[in-house]
């Protein structure tokens, strides 16, 4: 058996993974996993000064256990992995897209003047620089607003923290994901607007094609087992909370919607949607000291490690 150390992972990023490995698919593959918990001492404090990821940190949570050499990989929004691999110390690089396909959105109160996406240009909005939900929220707020008029300001990773933000007046709005967003809306929460997004793998050196192959084997038999029974596997998204989060214990799996949990098996990166990523990104100021998308994925690794799971 190959020990392989992941950064823990949450149901709406990484239901694929916790699958296989409650299921022993990973031991099947001669994988020993151990899972490295990202969360350990993150500041989950609200900082409504701070508008930009200019100088914040992208290795607060994810990546920062596989720059520190205590995980081998971790999976994350790709946005966000694109500018952690600009920056890493330890030449990590992304090798492929996950399984799951996250789903986001941005909610208000109940007692909230916005009803529209329009109606949040110059209204706060709550997000967690460097996460997935960042970079949506400008993705989708650009849609319906002049860029000039997007405020932003940092709320903490982790979906409860933001949630209470919101609820609590701190911010006009702010970015959930599941079960959160389900939570919110049974207490009268409105959904302004919603999306879909990709997320990658990210890799150290300590990582080869065969490696990461039977990891993507596994990955895949979890993928189909889900597509199967999504109904099955819902319980997942209350599971990983409820025991920290008491009110995510009064959801039931009935209460999510499946057509909010997509996952499909893991593959490279498009070119073409990798220079259209990095394209946006570094019109967004980022990505600053990077020359090429190719610079970002390790496709070697990439090649060898879908080809060889086929």
């Amino acid at each position: 058996m190959k020990k392989l150390v992941l950064e823990t992972t949450a149901p709406f990023q990484g239901l694929p993974e916790l699958v296989a490995y409650d299921e022993g698919l990973f031991d099947k593959e001669g994988l020993a996993i151990e899972w490295a918990d990202r969360d350990a001492g993150v500041d989950k404090k609200t900082q409504l000064d701070v508008t930009s990821p200019k100088g914040a940190n992208p290795f607060a949570s994810h990546g920062r256990l596989v720059e520190q050499g205590k995980a081998d990989m971790y999976n994350a929004c790709e946005w966000g992995n694109y500018c952690r691999v600009q920056e890493t110390g330890i030449g990590s690089r992304q090798i492929g897209r996950r399984a799951i396909i996250s789903y986001a959105a941005i909610v208000v109160r109940p007692d909230s003047p916005v009803y529209t996406p329009q109606q949040l240009a110059g209204r706060t909005v709550g997000v967690p620089f460097y996460f997935g939900t960042h970079y949506l929220a400008l993705h989708l707020l650009e849609g319906f607003v002049p860029r000039d008029q997007i405020k932003l300001c940092s709320v903490p990773n982790g979906s409860r923290p933001r949630f209470e933000a919101m609820m609590k007046g701190e911010v006009e709005a702010t970015t959930l994901t599941e079960p959160y967003i389900t939570l919110a809306e049974k207490k009268g929460c409105r959904t302004v607007c919603s999306a879909f997004y990709h997320g990658t793998e990210v890799a150290s050196d300590r990582i080869d094609g065969e490696t990461y192959a039977a990891f993507n084997r596994a990955v895949r038999e979890a993928v189909r087992r889900i597509n199967a029974n999504k109904r099955a596997y819902l319980h997942y998204f209350i599971d990983y909370h409820k025991r920290k989060d008491p009110e995510i214990g009064t959801l039931r799996p009935e209460d999510l919607r499946e057509s909010r949990l997509v996952v499909v098996d893991p593959a490279p990166i498009p070119a073409d949607e990798l220079q259209r990523t990095y394209e946006w990104l570094k019109s967004w100021g980022m990505l600053e000291t990077t020359q090429s998308p190719i610079q970002l994925v390790n496709l070697e690794i990439q090649s060898r490690g879908h080809a060889a799971a086929e």
